[in-house]
């Protein structure tokens, strides 16, 4: 490791740690089956129910629902539709009860479930004769058919002949969506706003191990119309607030593995989102409001139609789902996204074909990526061999110059040009595979495919392996002790010793290198397991990959053709790169420069 890739790495590791500490970033399926149906009547004892007993309106809340009023009065009777991936549960007053995720589980073994009376509640605002309305508040009579492969449940209050409020759900047997439109007819005269206001609470469950990891990738997002992605911070521990002046194609309520959201079939025409914590509650990750205008006019017209998406925010769902839905799961920034999309993901996908431990498949995984990276590894190693060779040279020079440094700086670059060697040869390369290092950051943390995946001590690669649980908490590190983390450390150090025998530093730069590891422990110590498991396999992977490449890379033969580089130049045979070329003129002119300002 040469003196630029020192100064390279530290200052890289040193983002890092600022980056993580201060800004921060399945089992298989049950045979497919006809969805079920079964409805519930609860009547006054309804268990899942949150909301009061509607059966006594005072004249107030009657003469506010006007015609609508006859409504207000009954039993809440559930409905329940279990498909191959959902279980999904409707009242009667047209709203999601609730929802289950068949072939997922919390952390803690119990069933998952997105949407819960207990942690949600929904709201659809209208204007009748300029009072407000809760549309969700009435009870409809209900209605469960079959068409093909998909249930349908309407909901419907019938006021007259030909007058009417409908609302109609449509669930497939599989998969993630749930159809949604609101219909009315006959009712211009009575529903007298502009529009309809959907709003959506969700005091969000934690699901996961780790609360404080969940909070950070807990947000909401959305996608505007003309095509811009955009969402609520998902690092901060304050209220959020976007005011969505544009019109909108769909929200999302973003968890760390998982996305409940609602898909515009047109457009909404504006909304509001936010989202808050509260660090004294332990089982609620963070509290999310969601608020959106629907067009009074799509639901006169049968256009009021949306999807409701309830499930993974897996890679091979998402992209399927709507425009720029993919966005939900963030694989870092170009070039980083792109080596995650083209590379990363199609070989772990390839390799998740014919192998069920995920263990086995990241170590395959190091084993493409080293394969695939090992010319560049070559040519940082052989760089770094050529400056080790020259070392002597340039102690002698430096001794020579003194304080002079820039004539000692002419002398090394004349050096360099005479031997041959391009004084960042061993750090470019090094540069050049910062976009995987970068990528598995993005690509372990976020990855479901390893959520509640064991491998040896650690039950869950998705989050960190703990082997010890401390007392207390060690500022920047936590309170557990990761042995994964451990031992990447203790390769990295050797790694590192091993590159410091080849290495032309001398001195505290030296030392320097091996803080590196030692932040990276610190930064890594809360990432997933996965993560650091990687890494620790690459190092050793490294380690092979060095002693084949010392086989390869004779120092007397490269020293034998530095001294020929030396000959030719005195001769003037040699050849100057382009690269060495425009080093030595900027030397030239920054030298000029220097002199003009004394002058």
């Amino acid at each position: 490791m040469d003196r630029n890739s020192a100064i390279g790495l530290t200052l890289i590791a040193v983002l890092l740690l600022l980056y993580f500490n201060f800004f921060s970033p399945t089992p298989s399926p049950s045979p497919t089956k006809p969805a079920e149906v079964t409805t519930t009547d609860l009547g006054k004892a309804d268990t899942l129910s949150s909301k009061p007993d509607t059966s006594h309106r005072d004249s107030l809340q009657a003469r506010q629902y006007g015609n609508l009023s006859s409504f207000l009065k009954g039993d809440e009777v559930l409905t329940t539709v279990e498909t191959k991936d959902l279980i999904v549960t409707f009242s009667n007053q047209a709203t999601i009860r609730q929802v289950e995720l068949r072939n997922f589980k919390t952390y803690s073994q119990k069933p998952l479930y997105l949407v819960s009376a207990k942690t949600n509640s929904f709201s659809l605002s209208a204007q009748n004769e300029g009072k407000e309305i809760d549309l969700y508040h009435l009870f409809y009579s209900v209605q469960s058919t079959k068409s093909k492969d998909t249930t349908v449940v309407s909901f419907v209050a019938k006021i007259g002949e030909g007058v009417y409020l409908k609302h109609t759900y449509s669930i497939p047997s599989e998969g993630f969506k749930i159809r949604y439109t609101i219909e009315s007819s006959g009712l211009d005269g009575m529903l007298t706003g502009t529009g309809f206001t959907f709003n959506w609470t969700d005091h969000i469950p934690l699901q996961e191990k780790d609360i404080s990891d969940s909070r950070s990738k807990t947000t909401v997002n959305y996608y505007l119309a003309k095509g811009q992605f955009d969402g609520l911070s998902e690092s901060s521990s304050k209220t959020e607030t976007d005011v969505l002046a544009e019109l909108v194609k769909w929200v999302a309520i973003k968890q760390k593995f998982f996305l409940s959201s609602l898909i515009a079939g047109r457009v909404f025409t504006g909304g509001e989102v936010t989202v808050s914590t509260n660090p004294l509650d332990s089982g609620t990750v963070k509290t999310a409001w969601v608020k959106v205008f629907i067009p009074k006019s799509d639901v006169s017209s049968r256009q009021a139609k949306f999807d409701y998406y309830f499930g993974p925010n897996d890679y091979d769902l998402v992209g399927k789902v709507t425009d720029g839905f993919s966005r939900n799961l963030y694989l870092g920034w170009p070039p980083v996204l792109y080596v995650n999309r083209y590379l990363i993901i199609p070989i772990f996908k390839f390799l998740e074909r014919f192998i069920t431990n995920y263990g086995i498949i990241i170590v395959l995984l190091v084993f493409f990526i080293k394969l695939l990276l090992s010319p560049l590894s070559y040519s940082s190693y052989v760089g770094m061999a050529k400056m080790k060779l020259l070392k002597p040279e340039l102690d002698a020079l430096k001794e020579k110059n003194g304080d002079n440094v820039a004539q000692n700086q002419q002398d090394q670059l004349k050096l360099y040009q005479q031997a041959g060697v391009n004084p960042f040869s061993g750090c470019i390369p090094l540069l050049l595979q910062m976009p995987f290092l970068f990528s598995m950051f993005y690509f372990f943390p976020n990855s479901i495919w390893l959520r509640q995946q064991h491998f040896l001590w650690s039950e869950d690669l998705s989050t960190y392996d703990s082997v010890l649980n401390l007392p207390f908490t060690i500022p920047f590190y936590g309170d557990h002790v990761s042995l994964f983390v451990l031992l990447m450390t203790a390769s990295t150090l050797i790694y590192t010793w091993q590159n410091n025998q080849i290495s032309s530093v001398q001195g505290p730069m030296k030392s320097m290198s091996y803080f590196m590891p030692v932040i990276f422990m610190f930064v890594l110590n809360k990432f997933s397991a996965g993560l650091s498991f990687y890494y620790f396999v690459s190092n050793l992977f490294t380690f092979a990959q060095q002693a084949i490449i010392r086989r390869f890379v004779d120092d007397t033969k490269i020293k034998a053709i530095m001294d020929e580089n030396k000959k030719k130049a005195v001769t003037g045979n040699g050849k100057k790169s382009n690269f060495m070329a425009r080093l030595e003129q900027a030397m030239k002119a920054n030298e000029e420069t220097k002199r003009k300002t004394k002058g």
